[in-house]
């Protein structure tokens, strides 16, 4: 059902993990994508649960924020339904035996949204943008094994590597490897407020915190898409306007995590759910600098206090239960569920043992736009108490959640939804080193970590 493509973000290491159901509802008369015979003069309508923090592909590291960008912008190279990294801007490539040179050959006849072609000059200023300290791009360490960028003729792109690097390649295909007019980026254009890329569709306006309107791109050069004429992102953070809107016919199409939701929804003749187990990672974050999470034993009191299956059923709809960094639909992925089964008993005596000095109730922070954080985190709340672990609430809205508590570690657990990465190294690459957002280090993790790498 996504027109976008597939959009991911940072995964937290320390946590309890759960994949969520993933619950797409769509009206019943929408355009193409959902069903046939809508009219198509008007937008296809999406509801979004946030608004983007930002339209610049390299100044994000947004789930939500990528939803939109990826139907505006495009990569070298891409993932398809199955996850295969497949030709997108580049269409082959090549690395030589010692793994350090990449060549790329790029697509011809591709033009950007303000009318330039794309060339090999084009990519490689995209490519130095995400690279260059003064972007802030918090992505940028996926591309700390590229030393330079060449450009031989206007369709070829050669990267240079310090060595061989197995994670590159998904970090080409991700949403912030995102491709920008070398035009634009010479000038300083904001592309924080006005986007240009070659993707399926145009930038026309946004309004924060109310939507995102975009129109075809009649240049696209996948032929015969897009299929729709326009598209309308729709912030609307209240889950029961959402479902209203679908029923009433205001909206196309919604993300939807919520029985509730799709018990009434499934009664409606106006409705249809499209189910299917989630990338999604739920999981509670944990910032280890602050004590007394910085002990171990608190930290594994947290996982024993949980029942995940419980949590997945009443806040998120259904899942599967996992006990890693990886979805359980990850190829990379081993179950680990064992090691921090639901035991209340174990939790409390763990607890007793480290003997913690709670001088005041840990704080779990939950941006409120998400529902289902808001409901899983009341359940966190209530198995901590049961292992003696106070905890409160704090509701902060989405651009919050991203500064402080993402950017800035100012929290002491927090709720939230992890998308899935292509290769396991682009979910770990930070974790064992001062840049994570849960702020745990390890150096000998590292040392593991660059070696797979």
């Amino acid at each position: 059902m996504s027109f976008w493509k597939n959009y991911t973000a940072k995964i937290a290491l320390f946590r309890i993990g759960l994949a969520a159901l993933a619950l797409c509802a769509c009206a019943a008369n929408p355009l193409p994508l959902c069903a046939k015979g809508a009219p198509e003069e008007r937008p296809f309508r999406f509801a979004l649960l946030g608004s983007p923090d930002t339209l610049d592909p390299h100044k994000t590291a947004g789930t939500l924020t990528f939803q939109v960008l990826k139907s505006i912008y495009d990569t070298l190279v891409e993932p398809d339904e199955k996850g295969a990294i497949v030709p997108a801007l580049a269409e082959s490539w090549t690395i030589s035996g010692d793994g350090r040179l990449w060549t790329f050959h790029l697509r011809g006849g591709v033009v950007f949204h303000n009318g330039e072609t794309l060339t090999s000059r084009d990519v490689k200023a995209s490519l130095d943008r995400m690279r260059n300290p003064l972007t802030a791009n918090p992505q940028a360490h996926e591309y700390a094994a590229i030393t330079d960028t060449r450009t031989p003729d206007e369709r070829t792109l050669e990267l240079v590597l310090s060595g061989p690097s197995a994670p590159l390649l998904a970090a080409l295909a991700s949403g912030w490897s995102a491709i920008l007019p070398a035009s634009l980026i010479e000038k300083g254009h904001d592309f924080a407020s006005h986007p240009v890329g070659t993707g399926p569709f145009v930038f026309g306006q946004w309004l924060r915190d109310n939507k995102v309107s975009l129109k075809k791109n009649p240049s696209y050069w996948m032929p015969g898409l897009p299929k729709i004429s326009a598209l309308e992102f729709r912030v609307i953070p209240e889950r029961a306007v959402q479902v209203q809107g679908l029923l009433t016919g205001e909206l196309d199409a919604a993300e939807l995590y919520d029985a509730g939701d799709a018990a009434l929804l499934e009664k409606s003749s106006t409705a249809k759910i499209e189910k299917g187990l989630s990338s999604f990672v739920q999981v509670v974050a944990i910032n280890t600098s602050r004590p007394p999470l910085s002990d171990p034993r608190v930290r594994q009191a947290l996982n024993h206090a949980v029942d995940r299956q419980k949590i997945l059923d009443i806040a998120y709809g259904g899942g599967s239960p996992i006990g890693t960094f990886m979805d359980s639909g990850d190829p990379y992925y081993k179950d680990f569920t064992g090691l921090y089964p639901y035991d209340p008993e174990k939790a409390a005596n763990l607890i007793r043992e480290a003997a913690p000095s709670f001088e005041k109730p840990l704080e779990i922070a939950v941006p409120q736009n998400f529902e289902y954080h808001v409901r899983a985190s009341q359940l966190y709340k209530e198995m901590f108490a049961k292992a003696g672990i106070p905890t409160t609430i704090r509701l902060v809205d989405w651009s919050t959640w991203l500064s402080e508590i993402y950017g800035k570690s100012n929290f002491d657990l927090t709720v939230i939804a992890h998308t899935g990465k292509l290769d396991p190294d682009l979910r770990l690459a930070n974790y064992g080193r001062e840049k994570n957002y849960v702020r745990w280090t390890n150096a000998e993790n590292s040392k593991l970590l660059a070696q797979a790498r």
